[in-house]
């Protein structure tokens, strides 16, 4: 798998290592921590951007760090409680899904018609991925990969 580096909490990929990453520590023993270089191994994600991540995981409480020698983080609520919508909220402060859809329109009459169109839909499909994500939590995505975590 190829690593990536992104600066931006914006990046599509920042919320599907935090789902995973969350999953991956709903399935730890409530005692045990897991360090973000093991979990980096695990999820084949580079660990200054994996340790980016739990870092807005951490601010926004969904987990917890441990300092020391046996540190590492852990989970500060129930994977039940923790929706999916709210993980992608934490990830996207403000912005809409659109990933740059609205942004390909030009700055002439037409591109700011279609910037105004495509405005539409990207609302709209923002509003379907967040009733969908509002659906599921991290127990959901655990539970669907238990055998294989």
């Amino acid at each position: 798998m190829k690593q990536e580096y992104c600066t931006s909490t914006q990046h599509p990929r920042w919320f599907g290592l935090a789902v995973q990453a969350l999953a991956v520590m709903s399935q730890e023993n409530v005692n045990t921590a897991c360090p973000s270089i093991e979990l980096a191994k695990y999820l084949q994600s580079e660990p200054s951007l994996l340790r980016r991540i739990l870092s807005v995981l951490a601010k926004e409480g969904f987990i917890e760090p441990r300092e020391g020698r046996a540190g590492g983080y852990h989970l500060k609520k129930p994977a039940e409680s923790i929706r999916l919508v709210d993980v992608y909220d934490a990830f996207r402060p403000g912005s809409r899904l659109c990933f740059g859809i609205e942004e390909t329109a030009g700055t002439h009459p037409l591109g700011r018609q279609m910037k105004c169109a495509l405005g539409k839909i990207t609302k709209e499909m923002d509003s379907s991925m967040r009733e969908v994500l509002s659906k599921y939590t991290i127990a959901d995505i655990a539970n669907e990969s238990e055998s294989k975590i």
